[in-house]
């Protein structure tokens, strides 16, 4: 576990005035690691770190030799198109990296003439997935949607009995894992009506988005070697936000008995900024199975996850309908709830997907799985709050949405507060809904 030390400090300011305003995600306490370039440049993307509403450009950095050791190593690692050699390096060299940059950007810091030409405006630029990932596994942490989901097709039996025992995942795609902002076409493939004689082929009916919080993997294991639960999380770099967007009509004829196919391998948008766990480190909470459930199995057990190993991250799921947008309105919060409602942690997931040997790689993501609190406003899939469409979610303007309509666009945040701590944010992870390609059965593209 990580401890707290002088880069937490809610009284430290930057000389980046930005990241003194209220409300900012990136103020100094939080420095995020994401891969950016200038838009409309042609410039190689490239390491940056986010500050107020800047981005300290880390190969900049590095030309001007005002980083020693670790930290130099780490920013030189950084400064490639994507973050996997930095996140191969481990906690040593991050938190070197993490501290050498807090000094230098502290108001009143020496680094500041040399570093002020580092920065690029946010407004200015465009962002990349931040790793080259190698291998993506969702996970399905939230006991609280498993319930929901489960009393729409057992309302006898809601939750499946090994559901308490083991971190149930599944093994998914990587290659149409997308960076914050892009829009995708609506998936399509084959479903089935419980009336119809024969399935049908054509655009899905019921896209839902799911909040869901990604882990990017550090430096790996070797084949055969698990990772114990006291070890598990010096193999994670950070957390970002995930929108695991779900075909739910297309899943309900395909997930047996393998899981979802075409139903997930659309698309999956993630933010562009990585919250690394020492930034992270004032938030964590307790953690505890309740005493009536199941207790985790010895392998599942440490006292540091016992003791700190959740987080009380705040997310909220936020919508803006085409005609929300052309009146000039916002987006507007339909649900919100926290990360600390987990039922496993991220060093159980760690655990748990290596104890049978199985490898990690720098890079390797994985996502939480829905992400939803125990009260149906804190449901972060549109199948939960509308009750698998009986109830349709209703909007400000008068609309209303059981699932996602073309033209829609979803949008997730997180945030961390405690007090005599810095609030500190992970920035949106925005995706819009275009319409489906026109591709028949049997019809050539």
């Amino acid at each position: 576990m990580t401890i707290l030390n002088e880069t937490h400090d809610a009284g430290l300011q930057s000389w980046v005035a930005s990241a003194q305003q209220a409300g900012t995600d990136f103020p100094l306490q939080n420095l995020p690691f994401g891969s950016f370039r200038r838009r409309g440049g042609g410039e190689a993307f490239r390491g940056g770190v986010a500050i107020g509403d800047q981005i300290l450009d880390l190969a900049a950095l590095c030309a001007t030799g005002t980083l020693q050791g670790d930290a130099a190593a780490a920013a030189q690692a950084a400064s490639a198109p994507r973050l996997n050699a930095l996140m191969a390096l481990g906690g040593k060299a991050w938190s070197a990296l993490r501290l050498a940059l807090s000094r230098g950007l502290r108001a009143g810091a020496a680094e500041q003439s040399a570093w002020q030409v580092c920065l690029v405006p946010q407004a200015e630029a465009e962002y990349a997935v931040p790793a080259q990932i190698g291998d993506y596994t969702d996970f399905y942490t939230s006991i609280h949607h498993a319930t929901n989901i489960g009393k729409q097709f057992r309302p006898d039996n809601p939750l499946l009995p090994n559901y308490q025992w083991v971190p149930i995942g599944y093994h998914g795609r990587s290659s149409s894992i997308v960076v914050s902002g892009q829009a995708f076409r609506r998936p399509v493939g084959q479903t089935k009506a419980p009336d119809a004689a024969v399935p049908s082929f054509g655009p899905c009916k019921r896209l839902d988005i799911e909040l869901e919080l990604g882990v990017f993997i550090g430096p790996g294991n070797a084949l055969g070697e698990p990772v114990a639960m006291a070890d598990a999380e010096d193999h994670v770099f950070g957390i970002c936000l995930l929108n695991d967007w779900s075909a739910r009509d297309i899943q309900a004829w395909e997930y047996q008995p393998l899981g979802p196919f075409l139903s997930k391998n659309f698309a999956s948008t993630v933010s562009p900024w990585i919250i690394t766990l020492e930034a992270l480190a004032p938030y964590r909470t307790a953690f505890a199975h309740p005493a009536a459930d199941p207790q985790p199995l010895p392998y599942l057990q440490s006292t540091a996850n016992s003791a700190e190993g959740a987080f009380d991250i705040q997310l909220a799921f936020d919508l803006q309908t085409p005609r929300m947008r052309a009146a000039g309105q916002g987006y507007v919060t339909v649900a919100q709830t926290s990360y600390r409602h987990a039922y496993w942690t991220v060093a159980q997931m760690v655990a748990h997907h290596t104890v049978n040997g199985c490898n990690l790689q720098p890079g390797d993501f994985m996502g939480s799985g829905t992400l939803s609190g125990p009260t149906l406003d804190q449901a972060c899939a549109l199948i939960e709050l509308t009750m698998g469409g009986k109830k349709p979610v209703e909007l400000p303007d008068g609309e209303q949405r059981i699932y996602l309509e073309d033209g829609d666009s979803a949008r997730l945040r997180g945030w961390c507060e405690r007090a005599g701590f810095a609030r500190i944010g992970f920035g949106s992870c925005e995706g819009t809904v275009l319409p489906a390609r026109s591709l028949g059965e049997g019809e050539k593209t």
